[in-house]
């Protein structure tokens, strides 16, 4: 089991990891819309949150060798139920023909009071 660490997705904002790889799976933690290259969370329409957040989760699974194909489970945090449907629309642009298992579920409070928060699990091929 190992540590996944990549620049193309922002740095963990606590004592974790991006991710970790079991050599047969990959976890990631929770992705929030982060701009890797300047640390900073993204504002702006949730639209462009999600399409941030899922980059990142993305980035990490590329890092450790899965993609996004291979991913078995997808969790959703946001912070309004409201913007389910579009929230769907921009994740339909990241998951077409291959259609992971999913929750999405409403949250008081994410960190960084983050809009969206995502976290994946894949399947190494």
């Amino acid at each position: 089991m190992k540590a996944v660490k990549t620049d193309k997705a922002p740095a963990a904002v606590g004592p974790y990891s991006q991710g970790i790889d079991t050599g047969s799976m990959v976890f990631t933690s929770g992705q929030l819309p982060i701009v890797p290259e300047t640390g900073k969370l993204l504002e702006g329409p949730i639209e462009e949150q999600t399409r941030q957040a899922l980059k990142n989760v993305e980035a990490v699974l590329k890092e450790a060798g899965a993609g996004l194909n291979s991913v078995v489970k997808v969790t959703v945090f946001v912070k309004d139920m409201g913007n389910f449907s579009r929230i769907n629309e921009v994740y339909k642009e990241f998951f077409t023909d291959h259609k992971p298992a999913r929750s999405l579920v409403e949250a008081a409070r994410l960190p960084l009071d983050g809009e969206i928060e995502i976290e994946a699990v894949a399947l190494k091929q």
